[in-house]
């Protein structure tokens, strides 16, 4: 049996110039943390040869071949697993429409837990790959590259997309004490709505080439926050987010909503300095950096809304048990 942990994220600033459509002309630059909410996926032999998978509901077929979940089937086509296993996915928060990462999490995982279950090392390059030729080729998901990347890696980290599409992964080498100062100031409220990303980023997606300029002001964006980062200036950081999301909202019609710019006027009038609605938009989290003598204030200001805390976490992907088969 092999169970794996991957780590959930959320991104602060980039989002949209790691498209491959946009950064293998222009390039793209994404500042993410993995955070300590997971998703966990096992991986167990059978005694016979059939293929089981329990998520939101269970299948058992044959073979790979015949599963409708497509990310376990591509995954097991990847690593060359056909059938004789069982494999279960659970998450700590709900897995659709909340924009933590989890789709890609769950990509992750499953190669990472695949890998072992034949007993292959691998890196944390080869699975974020391995994830985006998954979602993005063959399950032809609208979505860009970061989440795969983030969800393997883990830590608070830039992410660099070239034209060749290459990724340059850095971690910012903050301190441990600018890391929980960083960490304090954040705050993430769980809004209620949810709605299929697929949605938000295709049009988006559609939208690259007339938004261009707005996606290289987000890319600049995101450089100058790791420099405000690198340099402790944190205050600025909260700014920069502010600005990201108003340039982001721009990149498709349901990125916000009326409700959404409702809760992130109030957060911002309560004293938050900026934030986000995390993922593609539309619903899920919020994200707000907000010094700490204002998040009572905060808190009040927003009652319907449950708030999730959290912490930055060191590690990307990784088996947490592993019992021989």
């Amino acid at each position: 049996m092999i169970v794996v942990r991957t780590p959930l994220r959320v991104s602060f600033l980039g989002g949209g110039t790691d498209f491959p459509e946009h950064y293998r002309e222009h390039g793209g630059a994404v500042i993410s943390t993995a955070i300590d909410k997971y998703v966990y996926v096992i991986v167990k032999q059978r005694f016979d040869d059939m293929v089981y998978v329990n998520y939101s509901k269970k299948e058992i077929v044959e073979s790979a071949d015949e599963l409708q979940h497509e990310l376990v089937r591509e995954a097991m086509r990847v690593v060359g697993v056909k059938r004789g296993v069982e494999i279960t996915t659970l998450a700590d928060v709900p897995s659709s429409g909340t924009g933590l990462g989890s789709s890609s999490s769950v990509t992750v995982g499953l190669l990472q837990a695949l890998h072992s279950y034949r007993g292959r090392l691998v890196t944390a390059e080869t699975l974020a790959r391995q994830a985006c030729e998954i979602e993005i080729e063959r399950c032809g998901k609208p979505i860009g590259v970061q989440d795969q990347y983030i969800a393997a890696y883990g830590g608070l980290r830039e992410f660099i997309f070239g034209e060749d599409d290459d990724v340059q992964v850095a971690a910012l080498g903050l301190d441990e004490e600018l890391l929980r100062r960083l960490n304090r100031n954040m705050m993430l409220f769980y809004t209620h709505l949810t709605r299929p990303s697929g949605s938000v980023l295709s049009e988006q997606r559609e939208n690259i080439g007339e938004r261009r300029a707005s996606l290289i002001g987000l890319r600049d964006l995101a450089t100058q926050a790791r420099d405000c980062l690198r340099s402790s200036d944190l205050t600025t950081f909260g700014e920069l987010l502010h600005q990201g999301w108003e340039l982001k909202k721009g990149l498709a019609s349901g990125v916000s909503n009326r409700t959404l710019d409702e809760y992130y006027g109030v957060a911002r009038d309560a004293g938050a300095l900026g934030g986000k609605i995390s993922g593609a938009g539309g619903g899920g989290f919020l994200l707000l950096y907000c010094p700490l003598t204002a998040q009572d204030d905060v808190r009040q200001a927003l009652p319907t809304l449950r708030e999730l805390p959290f912490t930055f976490e060191r590690d990307g992907s990784q088996v947490v048990f592993n019992l021989g088969r």
